[in-house]
């Protein structure tokens, strides 16, 4: 139960259907794994000792995710700009959520736990992708579950043709990194940028 004590925007809120509450489960249940295989795209949560949160998008072939059983999964780590942010964290702090997003469908799932970071072989699990072995592996283990609703996809027409915009609407991502670092010379444009990323998916 939410207890929100004597917060006044809080407290302006209705409580929560019986369904919405019941909805939430401890394990990875046929629908929870399901979409989990159908999914190529998270995002991961964490924290550092301090609580101070970070959030990675992760992505892959759908299922790119491997669900061990009820109360585990195993999300790959790929060659990633070596900031290694999320990583880190999870050495200190194993706390992590992760949002699941499978195109075309509204709904999202949620799922909570702890997680460990192992090497790329300590699993006998082929998580090879794009012909590549993982750099390392994080194994979660599943402590809360839940299918979110629609709404916030519903409302941001995320899946609808009519509401991708001309990624002309923005500048090339190379002259917003010159910008944001005060570069004196410009980066290589987007498709040369691209096509390096490319190598290393």
């Amino acid at each position: 139960m939410h207890h929100d004590g004597a917060d006044p925007v809080l407290a302006s809120y209705r409580p929560p259907s019986q369904l919405v509450v019941d909805k939430e489960i401890d394990h990875l249940d046929v629908h929870c794994r399901a979409f989990i295989g159908l999914a190529p795209f998270l995002t991961l949560s964490t924290a550092d000792a301090d609580g101070w949160p970070e959030i990675s998008p992760r992505g892959g072939d759908p299922g790119f995710v491997k669900v061990l059983d009820e109360h585990r999964l195993v999300l790959p780590d790929r060659q990633g700009n070596n900031r290694l942010d999320s990583l880190r964290k999870v050495a200190v702090n194993p706390r992590v959520a992760l949002l699941f997003f499978v195109p075309g469908v509204e709904e999202t799932l949620k799922v909570f736990g702890t997680a460990e970071l192992l090497a790329a072989d300590a699993l006998d699990v082929d998580l090879t992708e794009f012909g590549r072995a993982p750099r390392s592996v994080l194994v979660v283990t599943v402590q809360r579950a839940y299918l979110q609703c629609a709404k916030a996809v519903m409302r941001s027409g995320l899946w609808d043709p009519a509401s991708r915009i001309d990624r002309d609407a923005l500048p090339p991502f190379g002259t917003m990194i010159r910008d944001h670092c005060r570069l004196e010379s410009p980066l290589p444009d987007d498709a040369t940028i691209r096509a390096e990323l490319a190598l290393e998916l």
